[in-house]
């Protein structure tokens, strides 16, 4: 055996210094744990020579290093089945990369190879529909990866026994594409029957059940279902506590999927703590510069965005990015999902050319790697309509929101909760453009979904409140007041009490009491106004001037 140390105490020898003092202590050839840690490596890194060592750096994420490898193999193989074999594995780097086109080009040259030899429906072809099947979803084309998952299946359901676990695989593949989709129910029913097989086949305490019921949390967590979402990834959780080390990586995953359903639910304290236990496990378990931990700092980003705290939300952004920018290629969709998110917190700061800025980026690595109608180029071309929105250039805004919504007809299906979002967006800048019966056709439509589907609760809120203002600026107030109110104690419910959110609402109904001569009340909501923005925004922002303006005409009137 090669020399193996365990790390003991990690102490840093002075506060000025970055050296650190290491406490080492040597195994023996019977340690119990590092042999089970070698079985386990062999298990996942089978094959042999250079094949293996291929295995390897996929395994440890060195894409850029095992395409050198595999390319040096190619040129040596002699006989088509190592090429397959190779085609395969480039396939699989390439899709790591996140280079989905090339990775369904690689995969489709292995299954042509293959095919030569082997009918239609032989077990060895079902990996690869497979892994075509993944790259497709990775792609947004959901109808193709429906269509390599089923010949999978197709081809297992014969290979193998009702119970083996890798039927319930490929029914769990199928109900993610379902998931991806909008499609809940059929989603459920995959991951159902994916569960069942689970339950059957393995013991009670097997990950792969914790991981099945994390599927099915993540579905119900989807509708906005978050009591049934937290009961699954509870149980989840209880398996990985009893059958995995407490410095586990899936523990962790755990950890961020409860938290953010509390994000979801608002709770953000409890978010916060929930991500936190996921970033404390991922900073153990984990090399500094992995993927994974970027994602952990993005997620604690993300809530602190979400309860308005903006220079704590750039300050884990940034420091997510700079982990990408290490870790992946520079094209890779990761990347530009942590442009957007940084893009999202300026614009919230109100300085929108840096948003813009950003979000640019994000567009330029999205329009590479994707095909024009996935699901991720709609959410780039919504930032932007949000940005010129904000950016008073109306004309842009519809452009792009209307960009979005072409995206998501095709993608998604017509009761999807991200189809009445774009619906409320188009609305909101008919309003603004003047436009007000357009403007009430978009918010019911947006209404007609989120009233009649589970949704996140925010987002109903916002719809209200978008209505509230047509009808305001149409001057029917009580209207206007009716709708203010229900989306206004969502949000009062949702959000903490300085949430700049709030703000907004108390500022619009500010607006209507002053138009209705109700002095008292409109200086009562001006100042809830004027107090949030003055903690929550920089003094800069377009927000907070323009309610202090508001609050001087009231002051006036008084």
């Amino acid at each position: 055996m090669h020399t193996v140390f365990r790390i003991g105490e990690i102490r840093k020898i002075d506060k000025k210094s970055p050296l650190y003092e290491v406490d080492l202590k040597l195994t023996s050839d019977d340690d119990q744990q590092l042999h089970q840690l070698t079985d386990r490596i062999r298990e996942e890194v089978d094959g042999a020579g250079w094949y293996r060592m291929g295995k390897l750096l996929l395994k440890i994420s060195q894409f850029n290093k095992a395409e050198e490898l595999y390319m040096a193999l190619l040129e040596q193989a002699s006989n088509d089945s190592d090429k397959a074999y190779i085609y395969h594995m480039l396939g699989m780097m390439k899709n790591g990369k996140g280079q989905y086109t090339e990775a369904a080009s690689f995969y489709e040259m292995s299954l042509k190879i293959e095919r030569k030899t082997l009918p239609e429906d032989h077990p060895s072809l079902a990996p690869t529909y497979s892994n075509i099947g993944q790259v497709y979803k990775n792609m947004g084309d959901y109808s193709k990866a429906l269509e390599f998952y089923e010949k999978d299946l197709e081809i297992t359901k014969k290979a193998l026994p009702p119970n083996h676990p890798d039927l319930a695989i490929s029914y769990n593949n199928i109900g993610q594409v379902y998931n991806a989709m909008g499609d809940y129910s059929k989603a459920l029913e995959f991951y159902e029957k994916s569960h069942k097989i689970y339950e059957k086949a393995l013991p009670p305490n097997h990950p792969h059940l914790a991981t099945s019921y994390s599927s099915i949390g993540q579905v119900y967590s989807a509708m906005g279902d978050y009591s049934k979402a937290l009961e699954f990834y509870e149980k989840s959780h209880q398996i990985y506590k009893k059958a995995l080390p407490p410095n586990h990586p899936h523990l962790a995953t755990s950890y961020n999927n409860i938290g953010e359903v509390y994000n979801n639910m608002g709770d953000y304290s409890k978010a916060l703590e929930f991500y936190e236990k996921d970033l404390e496990i991922t900073k153990k378990a984990l090399p500094p510069n992995h993927p994974d931990l970027a994602t952990s700092y993005n997620n604690i980003g993300g809530v602190y965005d979400d309860m308005g705290d903006y220079s704590k939300a750039l300050e884990f952004y940034e420091k997510s990015h700079k982990i990408l920018e290490k870790a992946l290629p520079p094209n890779h969709p990761d990347l530009a999902s942590s442009y957007n998110n940084i893009g999202q917190v300026y614009n919230n700061m109100g300085d929108y050319s840096t948003a813009l800025e950003y979000s640019k980026k994000d567009f330029e690595i999205t329009k590479q790697v994707l095909p024009e109608n996935h699901p991720d180029l709609a959410i780039t071309y919504n930032w932007f309509g949000k940005i010129y929105r904000s950016m008073k250039d109306y004309s842009k805004a519809l452009d792009n929101f209307e960009k979005c919504l072409s995206i998501r007809q095709k993608a998604l299906p017509d009761n999807h909760p991200d189809r009445a979002t774009t619906y409320s967006d188009i609305g909101d800048v008919h309003r603004l453009m003047g436009n007000y019966e357009k403007a009430l056709v978009f918010h019911q439509k947006a209404l007609n979904i989120q009233e009649n589907v589970q949704c996140n609760p925010l987002e109903c809120a916002t719809t209200y409140i978008n209505l509230g203002e047509t009808y305001r600026e149409m001057k029917d107030y009580s209207t206007a007041l009716k709708y203010f109110e229900k989306g206004l104690e969502i949000r009062e419910k949702k959000l903490p009490k300085n949430h700049p959110d709030l703000a907004v609402v108390y500022h619009n109904m500010a607006k209507l009491y002053l138009a209705t001569r109700k002095y008292s009340m409109a200086m009562k909501n001006i100042q809830q106004a004027v107090e949030i923005a003055q903690e929550k925004l920089p003094s800069t922002h377009p927000h907070l001037l323009e309610y202090k303006e508001t609050f001087e005409k009231i002051r006036k009137k008084m």
